[in-house]
């Protein structure tokens, strides 16, 4: 990185604008065409991903195979409760492989024309595989519950299923870092030193309950950085991918630590399981509403008569598509807001400026950096750079009398280039 001596803040008043454009300006050329190209085709794929997920639906209803498999449940066991459960086998791997072409194109395929997938196919086959097994038996779980509150109480069960779905969530996060987070990559406490001691520091300062910080391999994937506090209770652990390790200076470690301690500091687990309780309630509510409505129609057609059949799934995740679709931008703004917050906290926590606007750069790798404010407010589940990186030049130019001299200066990084982005 190149300063500007002369804009020290001693001479003159720190510059927001100029900072923040001096690092926008370094994401330029054929390395922004292709971070702009990557994000805005994730518009589309959004209607896409929803309308393959309902012509999936429409196949599994049209053809008869969703209702052979409440029979073929209905023969193996007279126990009604777990017949969802083995309804839920045919029903979770059959349409993955309809749509398996599409999930292949949009995981694997198109991660890898940007430039963004590190996995051959048969590793990244063999990740799906292993998804596709949680999938299984979470779904199967997940029936045997809400299809026994649609039997017990058919006129408040989208109320009690909802409850339902916010124990999963949290139950969720408490077991994905010991049980789940592990099946994928390779956990490894960090070496000591003295990075690791100023994470563990800043950590103590604001009372999180974490004895060590891991690194895990994510870079057999990808080559994005990422960090997260994960966990709840006796689950929680700082983790950092080997990504931010190797791609990040000392400064960008603690100030990605800092936003995600954020996280945690702030409680965001829990309000976002209380806000995402809230989007099931409503999608819920709708499937109560609408389902009944349709099989009137067309029960015979499809072999379900009632919403109490597990055979009527295919319908629910076809209306659910939709409603996720729709609620894409409040989804987003819950998440983005939340985000803000982390970010503000981190800049407070690690009180590297610099260092959080050259990781938001980083990140506009593949997150499309300057989109308009309505672009920003449907399709980003994070801030923009443009969005971050001001908010660390006002931060910086809030508290630019506490920071040292050698960091009061407009920083202007080198330009990008295609070699040194991503791959």
């Amino acid at each position: 990185m190149i300063i500007d001596l002369f804009a020290a803040a001693s001479a003159a008043p720190f510059d927001v604008d100029a900072a923040t454009r001096a690092y926008l300006d370094s994401l330029v050329g054929p390395v922004r065409e292709r971070s702009d190209a990557y994000f805005e085709g994730g518009y589309w794929l959004l209607l896409w991903g929803t309308l393959v997920s309902i012509a999936s639906a429409w196949a599994v209803l049209r053809f008869g195979w969703s209702a052979s498999w409440s029979r073929w449940a209905q023969r193996v066991t007279h126990r009604r409760w777990l017949q969802p459960a083995l309804y839920a086998l045919p029903f979770v791997l059959v349409s993955t492989l309809i749509v398996l072409p599409w999930t292949i194109y949009t995981g694997w395929y198109r991660e890898k024309q940007y430039g963004l997938m590190n996995l051959g196919f048969p590793a990244w086959l063999g990740e799906q595989a292993i998804g596709l097994a949680l999938t299984m038996v979470v779904t199967a779980i997940a029936l045997v519950i809400i299809f026994a509150v649609i039997r017990k109480a058919p006129r408040s069960w989208w109320l009690w299923a909802t409850g339902t779905m916010a124990l999963f969530i949290a139950f969720g996060a408490l077991i994905t870092p010991v049980f789940v987070a592990p099946l994928f990559n390779t956990y490894r406490e960090m070496p000591a030193g003295p990075l690791r001691d100023q994470i563990l520091g800043m950590a103590k300062a604001y009372h999180v309950p974490a004895g060590n910080v891991t690194v895990f391999d994510q870079s057999k994937q990808h080559d994005r950085i990422s960090a997260n506090v994960s966990g709840l209770g006796p689950t929680i652990r700082i983790s950092l991918n080997d990504n931010l390790l190797r791609r990040g200076t000392s400064a960008e470690v603690k100030a990605v630590m800092g936003h995600e301690l954020g996280h945690y500091v702030l409680g965001h687990i829990w309000v976002l399981i209380g806000c995402v309780s809230l989007v099931f309630l409503g999608g819920f509510l709708l499937l109560w509403w609408l389902a009944p409505r349709i099989l009137a129609r067309r029960a015979k057609a499809w072999g379900v008569a009632t919403v109490s059949d597990p055979a009527v799934m295919p319908l629910f995740t076809a209306i659910l598509a939709i409603y996720t679709l729709a609620m894409t931008p409040a989804i987003n703004t819950l998440v983005r807001t939340e985000e803000i917050s982390a970010d503000r906290f981190g800049l407070d926590a690690a009180r590297e400026p610099d260092a959080f606007a050259s990781t938001a750069m980083k990140l506009s790798e593949y997150r499309k950096i300057e989109p308009s404010a309505i672009e920003e407010a449907i399709f980003f589940d994070h801030p923009s750079g443009r969005t971050r990186v001001r908010a660390a030049m006002e931060w910086k130019a809030a508290h630019l009398a506490e920071l040292p001299p050698e960091q009061r200066a407009i920083v202007r990084p080198a330009p990008a280039t295609v070699a040194s982005s991503a791959r």
